[in-house]
């Protein structure tokens, strides 16, 4: 008997939470933001913010990219491919001007090689930063906007430069193309188009 009453006080696992997809940063965060790690000589978290956008790759790609991944010589590469960890699959990625020079300025800062990782670990049981450091990174930066911290997470750095491209193009296949993903449904469901393009046009039906 208790324990049928235990499971009838249980509470729900996402009760009081935000369930659901994190939103993307919006043109205007993503500018403000660069600002303030520029102004504030943050090179390490300029570099990691700008490829983490350019890339669209899921977290545990982005902090496992070693130099030589996104350079030829010892120049930071106006393009990149990488193998997924999550599909074993290539998927390739621009890596803008803005990118380029944060990242460079950052491989000199830190004394880089070829072999290492972009981005060091300062813990030292591990090689690179981990998923978990990299999420803190990314809180730290949503709080400096202002933004609630439950609506943000790896995956909006990840949607944000696909969620824009879609925006402006509704190419979907080259938005599936650059999240590497295997079917188009993936992409439909990662981006949440359908209901957000259901909304736009409701809203532009006028009764």
């Amino acid at each position: 008997m208790e324990s049928i009453a235990n499971a009838a006080h249980r509470e729900p696992w996402n009760k009081g939470k935000i369930v659901g997809q994190k939103v993307p940063f919006k043109v205007k965060d993503i500018w403000a933001l660069r600002a303030r790690l520029q102004m504030e000589s943050r090179v390490r978290e300029l570099a990691l913010f700008n490829l983490g956008i350019d890339s669209k790759l899921r977290g545990c790609d982005l902090v496992s990219l070693k130099v030589r991944d996104i350079c030829h010589g010892d120049q930071v590469a106006t393009r990149a491919v990488v193998m997924q960890h999550k599909t074993q699959r290539p998927v390739q990625f621009e890596i803008t001007q803005a990118t380029r020079e944060a990242v460079q300025k950052w491989i000199k800062q830190a004394g880089l090689k070829s072999e290492d990782f972009v981005f060091p670990s300062r813990i030292h049981d591990s090689p690179h930063l981990g998923t978990r450091q990299y999420a803190r990174i990314l809180e730290g930066w949503v709080k400096d906007l202002g933004l609630d911290p439950a609506d943000y997470g790896t995956h909006s750095m990840r949607r944000t430069k696909a969620t824009l491209i879609y925006r402006r193009t509704k190419n979907l296949r080259a938005v599936q193309l650059l999240l590497g993903h295997s079917k188009l449904e993936s992409t439909v469901r990662y981006l949440g188009i359908e209901v957000d393009d259901a909304l736009e046009i409701s809203e532009q039906t006028e009764i």
